[in-house]
């Protein structure tokens, strides 16, 4: 049987681009471990060249944040008519946007946590709601530019007047959910299971927490009552398919468990690229489901297609 040829799409130049080689190198070396032929490219303005004169069979997507994951080069590849993996343009473009995707997914009866979008400089004057509260780029991932303001804690004025800020003059600021942290894997339209992420130096998953030198462990299948794990699979599941996302995806909750009952479960956000390098989550869960990296890259590249 002759093998795909798999184009992997890595690198451009987001302030995730470092993430993205990694991923895509992982995904690369595996693919072609499993017999297929593999073609890196690391991506710049003339992708559409580029691949108009390669002609590979599928297009791996191991892009991370703006371009990439929004929408963006979802549309080259659907004007192409080149099969490729993750969700669609509407998809992409709505999970990626922080605000939008919380309406719909609210919409749907998920928990989401109270929020208003504001430009930087306004946020700077003054509180913008009695804190404590975070403060997030509408449009980006790996908890690039994310800041929390705490109780009796003032405006972070300094970070959000800087000349060097890199993220956005609209910003989501909601408030903060005190609790555990956890993320549930779907593939298709199957749950893979629930992890708990434990972070021994922040008080939330940032991004040295993902990929630098920051202690963090995964614990899988995650340690909590068997009401909250069924309904952190629903929910994941139900946001995957309310925001028409395809392939795998990746939503991340907190769970307050300090109340009566099960407590107060948020929803945060939906990933539809998730990393793949050796400490990315979902890769984890998907062992912890039966899918080698051998395995679910396989499905991915299968899953591929137009029209997402």
């Amino acid at each position: 049987m002759v093998m795909s040829h798999v184009a992997v799409l890595m690198g451009g130049f987001s302030s995730e681009r470092n993430v993205s080689l990694l991923t895509g190198e992982v995904c690369s070396r595996m693919l072609e471990s499993i017999g297929y032929k593999v073609t890196r490219i690391d991506v710049d303005r003339s992708v559409s060249t580029t691949l108009e004169k390669l002609k590979p069979d599928v297009v791996f997507n191991a892009l991370h944040g703006p371009y990439g994951e929004d929408g963006t080069i979802q549309g080259i590849l659907e004007y192409l008519a080149i099969p490729y993996t993750h969700s669609g343009v509407t998809a992409s473009a709505l999970a990626m946007n922080k605000s939008l995707s919380k309406t719909i997914v609210h919409s749907t009866g998920l928990p989401v946590a109270e929020s208003k979008i504001q430009n930087r400089l306004e946020i700077s004057q003054q509180h913008p709601m009695k804190p404590p509260y975070v403060i997030k780029p509408i449009n980006e991932g790996s908890s690039f530019g994310v800041l929390i303001v705490r109780e009796g804690q003032s405006i972070p004025t300094q970070e959000l007047c800087s000349s060097k800020w890199l993220y956005g003059d609209l910003l989501m600021v909601e408030r903060f959910i005190y609790g555990r942290e956890l993320s549930c894997a779907v593939m298709g339209n199957v749950t893979l299971g629930v992890t708990e992420i434990i972070i021994q130096e922040s008080e939330f998953y940032n991004h040295d927490s993902k990929y630098g030198m920051s202690r963090s462990q995964n614990i899988i299948p995650a340690h909590i009552p068997p009401k909250v794990y069924q309904k952190i699979q629903t929910l994941s599941l139900k946001a995957h398919l309310s925001l028409g996302c395809r392939g795998i995806t990746r939503s991340d909750f907190r769970w307050d468990d300090r109340g009566k009952g099960l407590g107060e479960l948020i929803w945060l956000e939906l990933n539809t690229q998730p990393g793949m390098t050796s400490g990315s989550l979902f890769p984890k869960l998907a062992q912890y489901a039966g899918y080698g990296l051998d395995k679910l890259l396989t499905w991915i590249v299968k899953d591929a297609s137009c029209c997402r």
